[in-house]
């Protein structure tokens, strides 16, 4: 297995590695970099694993993108991108941020085709804008550099191109846009919007976004019932906020999950948290409990409620013990056997483990919910 380590400090020799030529890592391969990189010629044919390491702030910049296969960070103070960076298999990380630009969504970090990540925590995310190419559900690693906040966007089909990013800042007067989200201009007077944060995102295609709060949301502000929360969404066109709905909704107002109706993200400027006094949908109260044995014999390999074949039209959430979204899927046709979708639960393809799961299941023709539990078995 070939190492090799790249270090240049400050005052011993050149403050950054530049690239001019054509540098690739070679399967097995491990570079890690202690200082910064100026790409300025083709660095996007690798494999093997690339890291940047150190306590100071790291910077990839230059004229040209880069594109690795295994990427991990271990910068205290982050990886600053001023050039795209690409990531095709996993992203590993341990410490620090990766950082972009907020007031664009020009430069992100990008998750190309099955990539995915594992680590992604308060101390290390995505600080700025997470594109993914070629995927039709993913669960954004985004903060704003203390706290992740991720968002998961499900779409109707695989987008070619989509972005999140999360802002921590008060949508009346935020300070990465030069544009105002006024929350008093709002197609609802029953809605109260959250001054405290908000998410961009970005994909042509019908979607929905899955959002978790946290007690600094500040969600008793907003409700007195979990249940009443809404996704609203500033709308370009009309200049005002609109109700994007609540489609599932676990935990209460302290921590949770809330998954919104369908609606294109590129019509939209932002999105948060709403509290709508009039909103609290009522689950079905029959109790619809699941076995699960997903070993091949034919029986019970797949969740198959009779409600979804009913009204196909639908949307299926699925949790496990700890309110963490699992799966989801837009117009569920009986497809989940216990596998994962979600990327930054489980990779792809991997089985989760036997347990007591908890769906949500919005049926659109009948507009009406059903709730329960799923046992995997194994």
């Amino acid at each position: 297995m070939l190492f090799l380590l790249l270090i240049f400090q400050k005052g011993l020799a050149q403050d950054a590695l530049q690239n001019f030529g054509n540098l690739r890592v070679h399967e097995n391969g491990m570079v890690g970099f202690h200082t910064n990189l100026i790409n300025n010629g083709p660095f996007d044919q690798n494999l093997g694993l690339v890291g940047f390491y150190g306590q100071q702030e790291l910077e990839v910049s230059g004229t040209e993108p880069v594109a690795f296969y295994d990427f991990e960070i271990f910068a205290e103070n982050g990886l600053l991108l001023s050039n795209g960076l690409q990531v095709r298999n996993n992203i590993n990380f341990v410490i620090g941020d990766l950082i972009t630009a907020k007031n664009s969504s020009n430069i992100a970090t990008g998750f190309v085709d099955d990539a995915f990540y594992i680590g992604a925590a308060n101390t290390s995310h995505i600080n700025g804008y997470a594109s993914i190419t070629n995927k039709e559900l993913f669960t954004f690693p985004i903060g704003d550099g203390t706290r992740l906040r991720s968002l998961t966007l499900a779409s109707s089909q695989t987008n070619a191109m989509a972005k999140s990013a999360y802002f921590h800042e008060d949508p009346n007067n935020p300070l990465s846009f030069n544009v105002q989200f006024n929350t008093n201009s709002k197609e609802n007077e029953e809605l109260e919007i959250s001054n405290v944060e908000f998410w961009a995102v970005e994909s042509e295609y019908p979607s929905t976004v899955t959002i978790k709060w946290f007690p600094d949301s500040f969600l008793s502000l907003l409700s007195d019932n979990a249940q009443k929360l809404r996704i609203v969404g500033w709308n370009k066109s009309t200049q005002q906020w609109e109700d994007l709905g609540n489609t599932a909704v676990t935990g209460n107002l302290e921590s949770g999950n809330i998954t919104s109706d369908l609606f294109v993200p590129n019509q939209y400027a932002v999105v948060t948290l709403a509290g709508m006094e009039n909103a609290l949908e009522t689950l079905s109260l029959a109790s619809k409990n699941y076995l699960l044995t997903p070993n091949g014999d034919g029986a019970n390999d797949s969740f198959r409620p009779i409600d979804a074949e009913n009204s196909p039209n639908n949307i299926l959430n699925i949790y496990n013990r700890n309110g963490i979204l699992v799966y989801s899927k837009i117009n569920y046709r009986n497809e989940f056997d216990g596998i994962s979708n979600v990327n930054s639960v489980f990779k792809r393809n991997k089985g989760l483990p036997s347990g007591v799961y908890f769906y949500i299941l919005t049926l659109k023709d009948t507009g009406s919910k059903v709730n329960g539990y799923i046992y995997i078995a194994r």
